[in-house]
């Protein structure tokens, strides 16, 4: 499961379309604001804009925007103008990670009283779904970890009314709010179950006069059913974690990867980092990654992925030119390292897929160069000998540095070759000195090597 957070209005408008009819839910209504926005254009889409109280906030996966200032309360459209204006574009710091805001939601103002406020959380487990409700809720509900009662729903199973009742509103006093809430928890959890929610969690939800409002929602999709809910989500933007720009390769190979029964992943960490991996399998991307890191190397590690599931020698190549691409833009004074690595494969045809890296490195052998890059691999499975073969000529014919290993090495050895921890062992030394070509100038560099 690929457990990707959407927008609050991503999910908000999920909600809306897919929950059944009879709950007090009153319909959420928002609008959107990003940077080229217009705010005529958004006004003639939703005109309540200029008729009612308005809140705002960034919609950027920023948690506990109240508690940061983040959230314009009660303001009319000409405050909520002034308000995005001063904050559209402005420098944010949230924990360890800082980011410019550049998209935020519009809401309508909902008056209630604080006592009204109520927290809800739906999470998805291995063998059971768990409800969490608290009915004190808002921004200083505290460890709601802590306070919220618990229901425990099988996977495959539904809750009753009474269940809910009974176990998760016994601290709700008022049977009308009991009433209305054990409804709307009912048709909520279809929701989730049928959509592949895998989180969500609504702080505050509030019921007043005897309807009830969805005011800050924060929530997550399982990714990998993307074939089974596409019709229903309609057309979803998984968006980057805050204070991370969102990559077009990045957009690529999730295209890719939808479009392939294998598995195609790929996250830019530092685009002008050193260390990059092109790792075979889930599991082993994880190893890899977390070895860099043990070894020092976090600061300078470039990438986080994986191409697995036997993709064909067109996805890898197309795989591994996105890599390259990336790679080939910003020089290291120390030249760059490309681990390709992996476990021993069960089913994929390890010298198909290494085709199709061959190929990208036979197109993209002069900015290999250019770059200063090694490359070191380590690979085992069906038809292994052969990839290895392949790998090593095409290194030598074009004097790339290129170190070779199959599954008689660790895994991870060549993680401390390519850091420069170990030296590389004397049989598997180069004996051709690479190729060196002259320095382009930057400009001839974009234009030459980095597309694809």
């Amino acid at each position: 499961m690929s457990s990707k957070a959407i927008y609050e209005a991503t999910g908000k408008d999920l909600i809306n379309r897919h929950i059944a009819p009879g709950t007090a839910l009153v319909p959420c209504r928002f609008a959107v604001f990003e940077q080229d926005t217009v705010w005529e254009d958004e006004l003639g889409k939703n005109p309540w804009l200029t008729k009612e109280q308005l809140v705002v906030k960034p919609d950027q996966l920023i948690k506990r925007r109240g508690k940061l200032g983040l959230v314009g309360v009660n303001k009319t459209a000409a405050e909520v103008r002034r308000w995005l204006s001063e904050h559209s574009g402005k420098e944010q710091k949230v924990g360890a990670a800082s980011g410019k805001l550049r998209r935020f939601v519009v809401e309508p103002f909902v008056k209630h009283d604080a006592n009204e406020e109520m927290y809800l959380c739906i999470q998805s487990g291995r063998r059971a779904d768990t409800i969490m409700f608290h009915h004190q809720g808002g921004v200083d509900v505290g460890d709601v970890d802590a306070l919220a009662i618990r229901l425990d729903v099988p996977v495959d199973t539904f809750p009753t009314g009474e269940e809910i009742d009974r176990v998760l509103l016994k601290n709700v006093k008022s049977a009308t709010t009991k009433r209305i809430l054990t409804t709307f928890i009912l048709s909520l959890y279809r929701v989730f179950v049928d959509l592949y929610f895998t989180y969500m969690e609504i702080n505050p939800i509030v019921i007043t006069n005897e309807r009830l409002y969805l005011l800050d929602l924060a929530a997550k999709l399982d990714q990998t059913a993307d074939f089974i809910c596409a019709k229903n989500w309609g057309e979803i933007t998984f968006p980057p974690p805050f204070g991370r720009d969102a990559y077009p390769e990045e957009a690529h190979i999730a295209d890719l990867d939808a479009k392939s029964g294998a598995s195609l992943k790929l996250t830019v960490l530092n685009k002008a980092g050193r260390i990059w991996t092109m790792v075979a399998g889930g599991g082993a991307s994880v190893v890899y990654t977390d070895t860099v890191c043990a070894l020092g190397g976090a600061h300078e590690l470039a990438n986080y992925g994986e191409y697995s599931g036997a993709p064909t020698e067109s996805q890898t190549a197309d795989y591994a030119k996105t890599i390259f691409s990336l790679m080939c833009r910003d020089r290291h004074p120390k030249g760059k390292v490309l681990i390709i690595g992996g476990g021993i494969a069960n089913f994929t045809n390890v010298a198909d897929t290494f085709r199709g890296i061959i190929t990208a490195i036979e197109t993209y052998k002069d900015a290999l160069l250019q770059y200063n890059v090694t490359i070191f691999v380590r690979r085992g499975g069906p038809n292994y000998q052969e990839g290895l073969r392949q790998m090593r000529e095409v290194g030598h014919r074009l004097r790339i540095p290129m170190y070779v290993f199959g599954p008689e090495s660790n895994m991870t050895a060549i993680v401390r070759l390519a850091l420069g921890h170990a030296p590389v062992p004397p049989d598997h030394r180069l004996d051709y000195a690479p190729h060196q070509l002259p320095k382009p100038e930057p400009a001839v560099r974009t234009a030459l090597y980095c597309t694809h």
